[in-house]
């Protein structure tokens, strides 16, 4: 099942790169025991790293030189026809009319335009797959709020896909979303860093020192959620009750001014999917599967989450 979303998820990114190349480099660029310090050393693993990163950066390339070529054949209705990558190619052809100028080479506007397709390609394609696969696990598992979301599905929605106005209305699946992203948040630590001295408790944290945040002990910490912390109860969410939490204790995208600026997106990509899935399929957890999430900046299932998808209708 991690595999099926993970497809659905890239193909949002970029529907022009080379996903299987693109996948590929993105598993091989994360390495769990890769330190800070590791990359002043030469190593196999560094060399790795810069192979990786250099064949990412041609596909990206590759993939802009392609919606210019499309561009100037006037192939596309557009300018540069649709999604993430025209909107970045389109702005920059404004800054270039502006006088910002952009000789068609490798200059500053055109690693903008890298950076930021790599930055959505690893923040939104990872995280968004691992929550619908979280998701859909915890609903295999528990049947009868399976049975409550797809109600709730079938009476807002009927029989057509969800709308943008009917998607606000579920509320049920909104929950267990939120439920999910608490229980395994994707990314499980967030850096920061102290612009100033701060005292907390008994600790002194000086001015430049780096902080990370333990999200994942935070959304398990029994003082704040209760007993049944590890326990998966969506009704934790139901309206009015979030806000409860208190602020700093629910941090699934981060928070304040540098929180997720994808938090949007995520949470409306997950709602058409998991909608869909729950009007047309019930799906069980397979006899095979073994629970064990692993931590690896993002929290992932080891052995993968094997689903048994049947059709509600013939």
């Amino acid at each position: 099942m991690s595999i099926a979303v993970r497809a659905h998820t890239s193909k949002q990114v970029c529907t022009t790169c080379a996903r299987g190349r693109v996948c590929s480099a993105d598993h091989g660029l994360i390495d769990p025991c890769c330190c800070r310090t590791c990359r002043y050393f030469p190593s196999k693993y560094r060399r790795e790293i810069g192979r990786l990163n250099g064949e990412l950066e041609g596909v990206v390339l590759e993939s802009i030189r392609r919606s210019r070529e499309i561009a100037d054949e006037g192939r596309t209705t557009s300018t540069y026809g649709r999604g993430l990558l025209a909107m970045l190619l389109a702005e920059m052809e404004k800054k270039k009319e502006k006088g910002a100028g952009d000789d068609g080479k490798f200059s500053y506007d055109t690693r903008l335009v890298i950076d930021e397709c790599k930055t959505f390609f690893f923040a939104g394609h990872e995280t968004s797959a691992l929550l619908l696969t979280w998701t859909l696990m915890l609903l295999a598992t528990h049947p009868e709020w399976q049975d409550k979301a797809r109600a709730e599905v079938s009476q807002v929605c009927g029989d057509d896909p969800p709308s943008a106005d009917q998607l606000s209305k579920l509320t049920v699946l909104q929950m267990i979303i939120h439920e999910t992203l608490r229980l395994y948040p994707p990314a499980t630590l967030l850096p920061r860093m102290a612009f100033e001295d701060i005292r907390l408790g008994d600790l002194h944290l000086p001015r430049g020192l780096s902080v990370w945040i333990p999200v994942l002990a935070i959304h398990h910490d029994e003082s704040i959620w209760g007993a049944d912390a590890h326990e998966f109860h969506p009704e934790r969410f139901a309206a009015g009750r979030r806000s409860s939490a208190g602020a700093g204790r629910f941090l699934p995208f981060a928070a304040g001014p540098r929180n997720c600026v994808g938090q949007a997106y995520a949470l409306f990509e997950a709602k058409v999917v998991l909608a869909m899935l729950l009007a047309n399929f019930r799906f069980t957890i397979s006899d095979d599967y073994r629970h064990a999430p692993v931590n690896v900046l993002t929290l992932r299932p080891k052995y993968g989450v094997p689903v048994h998808l049947r059709p509600l209708r013939p």
